[in-house]
């Protein structure tokens, strides 16, 4: 299985293979949750204000989201969209169905970090006359973004990995990119071993800035 011919592979097929993920996988993480980061923090802070049907709303999401497999919402989102008169490329559409998929988790995440604020900072920022959003931006968010840090980060990790099941909806990251590489040589395992290690390399990154990140949270909590 490894010989000479496939070292000579591995050598050739690295930069194609870490090309695609440089320029499609890294990207369509990122951007989804980026995203996903949005759409937690609103929906986290409807649950926190308690608006009854707003706050239902945001239940019902969270409910379905996390309930049905990330692969089966991709599925739905390509080929139902175009039905209803949307259509777009399956790059765009992977990313709406990251975002929203990672949403409904780090929602919990964000709404478990926001809670975990004592709640008299909230009745301290009405007695000096903030309203509702000045307390969430300057006291109840700086907070919960330093507790929910490590947990949203991780997020970030797994997305990168998820990031493969794009190809379900013809989208050429790094993992199609290798299937079309063992596709013409016939040497998958080598092939699917190595795009693992590029995951890997990535996956290792971003621990590592991970890592800084808290440290610096850590500190930045010590000084405050």
């Amino acid at each position: 299985m490894f010989n000479a011919s496939t070292f000579e592979l591995l050598v050739s097929s690295f930069p194609k293979i870490l090309e695609y993920g440089l320029k499609v996988t890294l990207p369509l993480a990122v951007i989804s949750f980026l995203l996903s980061t949005v759409l937690a923090v609103l929906v986290a802070m409807v649950q926190y204000a308690g608006v009854p049907v707003l706050r239902q709303l945001c239940r019902f999401y969270i409910w379905i989201i996390r309930g049905t497999p990330l692969l089966v919402q991709l599925m739905v989102v390509f080929y139902g969209l175009p039905l209803i008169g949307i259509h777009s490329n399956s790059f765009v559409m992977a990313i709406i169905v990251f975002s929203i998929n990672e949403g409904a988790y780090s929602a919990e995440t964000m709404r478990a970090a926001m809670e975990a604020v004592p709640s008299g900072q909230l009745e301290a920022g009405y007695c000096v006359g903030m309203n509702y959003m000045q307390i969430m931006w300057h006291i109840i968010l700086p907070q919960a973004f330093r507790t929910a840090f490590p947990s949203l980060f991780n997020a970030l990790i797994s997305m990168v990995k998820d990031t493969s099941l794009a190809s379900s909806i013809t989208v050429v990251e790094m993992f199609t990119r290798t299937k079309q590489i063992a596709g013409q040589s016939y040497n998958y395992l080598p092939l699917y071993i190595e795009v693992a290690f590029v995951y890997l390399i990535f996956c290792t990154v971003l621990t590592l800035v991970q890592k800084k990140g808290e440290k610096l949270l850590g500190s930045y909590g010590v000084r405050k």
